[in-house]
């Protein structure tokens, strides 16, 4: 098993703008996801995220920490939750990505596990 790190990214306003039928489709589809890892593998966590005007971004500049409101990039899409799954492989963790709904942009990445002085582990 591979754990895997699924970004959900989407278009703000979506679900406020969404008719009743929209979101149930939305809650079919995580619906749907949650039963495919369940039967192929582990989910471990997920959850929504606050929208992206309450993020906060540390970044470094000639030494110093530099701390800013606001998402890392500027982007019309922002990430709005995750699902943290331990899956077979990446063509399964791709399966479980296409059935969450399709205005969701899923980035699908590998978690690196790291031994206890840093070093990759496998």
């Amino acid at each position: 098993m591979r754990r895997y790190l699924l970004l959900l990214a989407y278009e703000p306003g979506g679900w406020e703008s969404a008719t009743p039928e929209e979101r149930a489709a939305y809650v079919d589809g995580h619906a749907a996801f949650d039963r495919f890892v369940d039967e192929h593998g582990r989910r471990i966590s997920g959850a929504p995220l606050a929208d992206a005007d309450t993020a906060t971004t540390v970044r470094h500049a000639d030494g110093r920490r530099v701390v800013s409101d606001g998402p890392f990039t500027e982007s019309v899409e922002m990430i709005g939750g995750y699902y943290d799954v331990e899956l077979p492989d990446l063509d399964v963790a791709i399966a479980a990505a296409s059935l969450l709904p399709p205005a969701y942009a899923v980035e699908v990445r590998s978690v690196v596990e790291l031994d206890s002085s840093g070093e990759r582990v496998g």
